[in-house]
């Protein structure tokens, strides 16, 4: 085993792999134990493998670790992590913490944790990296660090108690916000809420949208009225009508009174719709855009970073106006398409003249079968006077069909179907708005074949 010096942040992420070079998943944190007269000792690793199971890895199973992989003997045990008593991850309660130097030079915030091998299996801390109090009016300057012994410290507060959330966060940067959901999940109770709380609007909107209901609900209820509008001002439409249709009438009602007026409004139409059909399933912001739009237009709308890859693979055109209710809603045209055409050439000679919109009251079974059946990424809903309200897109109606806990869901149950939030519910926080008629939930049987045929843009 490699005896050269790791700093426990820069293993995030990292991969591991067996002895044949097979990778076995990503490591997600490091866990220690303190000892009363030495530093703590490293145990094992928190290690994310397929179907973003965390699982234990025990330190003497690693064989090396170094240049952005870690290698075992490749035995495991896949019986999911669960926190010991005295057990204390690194990553997740130590970075942030406040420690104050024996020798009374002050206090230091730990920004990383230095482990070094001690013995065949042993690992254990060798050094913290430390930051101390800024010493500059500046807002953008920061204090100097230093390097120090776990014995040249002593930490402030209950022993592994986290004090702040700031590196956490630094540390999770990079993380998608799938696996970022997952990681906050993993936290104690309230070191999760602490760290929810301390993400901006946009990455905590992120993070919410892939979180579990309940989840959701346990981080709003914890933030004040300005701030969770905010967060909902930043999620999808539909993801945030889900939500408010879980918090209580009231509540629901003052959010929405505080958010702005434009994503208010979309959330109220979607709390309208049946959440078994394809208007409480879709969203209210595809690509929209004129029939004199050219190629070149279109390809650079679904350039853009932000955009979800399902709402990149087609164009919606229409009459004005361009947002939903549009005008008349005259077709799409799919970015493959685009491809095989001029720059100059006008999207309204492109149109897939055999997609069919459906209506908002479609069946998310109607809706789940032209999905399935012709190999489409989304599907245009448009109300009674045929205009164009919004699109399902495969994730929605993949959300809808998958069990509560697929996101930790271990095993193959394919009975298993989304408890959606009750039409009652999601009508009351509307506010005011008509219900729309339920139907049947949890049984999804195909309508009649149409006698159409949809195209897919080849």
């Amino acid at each position: 085993m490699s005896a050269t010096r790791v700093f426990v942040a820069r293993l995030a992420g990292c991969t591991v792999f067996d002895p044949a070079g097979d990778r076995l998943g990503k490591v997600r944190d490091v866990l220690v134990v303190y000892r009363n007269a030495l530093p703590p000792r490293l145990v094992g690793l928190i290690v994310e493998i397929p179907g973003k199971r965390r699982v234990f890895v025990s330190i003497g199973r690693v064989t090396s670790i170094g240049s952005g992989q870690i290698i075992t003997t490749g035995l495991m045990n896949v019986r999911r992590f669960e926190q010991r008593g005295g057990e204390v991850r690194v990553i997740a309660e130590i970075l942030g913490r406040r420690v104050g130097f024996i020798d009374g030079s002050g206090q230091a915030t730990i920004e990383d944790v230095a482990i070094e091998q001690s013995g065949p299996g042993e690992w254990s801390v060798s050094q913290l990296f430390l930051r101390r109090p800024k010493t500059s009016a500046s807002p953008f300057g920061k204090g100097p660090t230093v390097f120090a012994t776990w014995s040249e410290v002593r930490e402030l507060g209950q022993t592994g108690e986290s004090q702040s959330a700031e590196q956490l966060i630094a540390t999770y940067a990079d993380m998608k916000p799938a696996d970022l959901a997952t990681t906050l999940m993993d936290l104690p109770q309230l070191r999760m809420l602490e760290v929810a709380g301390e993400l901006p609007d946009a990455r905590l909107a992120d993070v919410l949208e892939e979180m579990p209901e309940s989840e959701q609900v346990e981080i709003m209820n914890q933030l004040e009225d300005t701030r969770a509008a905010d967060v909902l001002d930043q999620m999808q439409p539909d993801d945030a009508a889900d939500l408010i249709a879980q918090l209580s009438e009231a509540r629901g009602e003052e959010l929405l009174k505080l958010m702005q007026p434009e994503e208010a409004d979309d959330v109220r139409m979607l709390l309208a719709y049946a959440p078994d059909t394809a208007g409480g399933l879709m969203t209210t912001e595809p690509i929209i855009v004129s029939a004199d739009a050219t190629v070149a237009e279109g390809l650079a709308l679904i350039r853009r970073h932000e955009l979800a890859p399902a709402l990149g693979a087609a164009i919606c055109v229409t009459l004005p106006p361009y947002e939903p209710p549009t005008g008349r809603f005259l077709g799409m045209v799919h970015f493959q398409r685009m491809l095989r055409y001029p720059p100059h050439e006008r999207l309204g000679s492109l149109l897939d003249d055999g997609l069919e919109p459906v209506t908002a009251e479609t069946s998310a079974a109607e809706v789940s079968r032209i999905l399935a059946s012709y190999n489409l990424v989304s599907v245009p809903v448009v109300d009674e006077n045929h205009r164009l309200v919004g699109v399902v897109t495969i994730d929605d109606v993949l959300d809808y069909l998958l069990p509560d806990d697929w996101r930790s869901h271990e095993g193959d149950d394919r009975t298993s179907r989304r408890s959606a939030p009750s039409l009652q519910t999601r009508a009351q926080a509307a506010s005011g708005l008509i219900k729309a008629p339920s139907a049947g939930h949890g049984q999804l049987r195909p309508q009649e074949a149409r006698e159409r045929r949809l195209g897919n843009g080849s």
